[in-house]
Formats: structure tokens, sequence, C-alpha cells
């Protein structure tokens, strides 16, 4: 009789022991998961910011006049981890020179909000497993 319960409880302790190691194998393997889309996440959230910023560089050192229209799309690609970044810019002010579809509002009445623009960023990965895409609207006077 002792022989046969020691052998039960042998048996039980192993099933508990696998059961606990697979659980440990499973949520270890989730964690490296989740720590690759996290940075590639946190990546994505730079490069959007980043091309906002560059974007309204490109609209302070670009002359808005009829004979040079506005900056309407930036697209850029970040080679390692392959990201694409588009950047469309939409205006508000008044009598402006741009192509129609990208402007809001062309009637503003103050003087102050002339050439205020609205910066959409998205940045999408391109050879990542999981899609990931992330979206920047951003409101700027530049």
């Amino acid at each position: 009789m002792r022989k046969a319960f020691s052998l039960v409880t042998a048996i039980f302790l192993l099933v508990l022991m696998s059961t606990l190691m697979a659980i440990m194998l499973s949520l270890s393997s989730q964690t490296l998961k989740q720590t690759g889309d996290i940075y590639l996440q946190e990546q994505a959230k730079l490069l959007a910011r980043s091309a906002t910023e560059y974007a309204l560089l490109a609209i302070s050192a670009h002359e808005i006049d009829t004979n040079h229209k506005c900056v309407e799309n930036i697209n850029m690609h970040y080679p390692n981890p392959s990201f694409d970044v588009n950047v469309s810019i939409y205006y508000i002010g008044k009598n402006l020179p741009c192509d129609n579809s990208n402007i809001l509002d062309n009637d503003i009445s103050t003087k102050e909000s002339n050439v205020t623009v609205i910066v959409d960023t998205f940045v999408t990965s391109l050879d990542s497993l999981e899609d990931i895409r992330y979206h920047k609207r951003t409101i700027q006077k530049p």
C-alpha cells in the first residue's frame, strides 16, 4: 500500500511540475514577442514625430506664393527595420496658392491664423510579422 501511495504521489508531482514548466515556457515566449512589438511600436512613434518635425521644417523653408506651390506630401523610407512614412499636409489660411484638395479653409479672417497646417503622419512597417501602423495628427503654425 505504501509503494502505491508513493507512486501516485510521484506521478502527481511530475504532472504538476510539467504543467508549471509549460506555463513558464509559454509566458517566456510571449514576453519575448511583446518586447519586440513594443520596440517596433516605439520606433514607429519616434519616426512619426521626426517626420512631423521634418514636414514643419520643409514648410518653413518653402515660400508660399503663386510661383511656389505649397508642400503637400512627403514620403520617406526608413531602412532598418523597414518603415514607410507618409506625411500629408493640409492648409488653413487666406488666399493660399495650394491645390484645392489640400486646403481645408481658404477664407480665414484672422491674420494670426493664416498658413496654419494640419500634418497627418502615417508610419507603416514593411517587414514585420505583425502589422505596425501608427498615425499622428498635429495642428501647427510653421
